[in-house]
């Protein structure tokens, strides 16, 4: 459900992302994070989400301070990705730049209990490992 005129609003946003997005983004580009595939800036319906994973259904977004002056903004926002199937995940900027570490393992955990993992290993081969 792309929004081709949100197209160049993340590419924009994807070269103006603030320190806390970038962080992030190094951890989880490039299925670093236990091989899950997160996309950032990625337009769907009237938004541009922050970072996505499709397989998962998985949003996560990162707020900044300007966030508390726009509560009803994200609340519509979260309403229709969720209504959409989508689990959003909201983090401040602070607690990633922080303790990025306390972030990441939030985001494995919630993943882990909601879906199996994307690159599971193949069954043991019967007689394998034994002696």
């Amino acid at each position: 459900m792309e929004k081709r005129s949100n197209i160049p609003f993340a590419r924009k946003l994807r070269n103006t992302g603030t320190d806390a997005e970038s962080k992030f983004w190094q951890s989880v580009r490039a299925r670093q994070l236990a091989g899950w595939k997160f996309r950032r800036q990625f337009p769907y319906g009237p938004y541009v989400v922050d970072f996505i994973c499709l397989d998962a259904k998985m949003i996560v977004e990162l707020d900044g301070g300007q966030h508390a002056e726009h509560l009803d903004y994200d609340a519509a926002r979260t309403q229709f990705l969720e209504s959409a199937g989508f689990r959003v995940l909201r983090f401040w900027d602070h607690d990633v730049l922080r303790n990025l570490n306390a972030v990441l393992e939030q985001l494995l955990y919630v993943l882990a209990e909601n879906h199996p993992h994307p690159n599971p290993l193949p069954p043991a081969e019967e007689g394998e490992g034994a002696e």
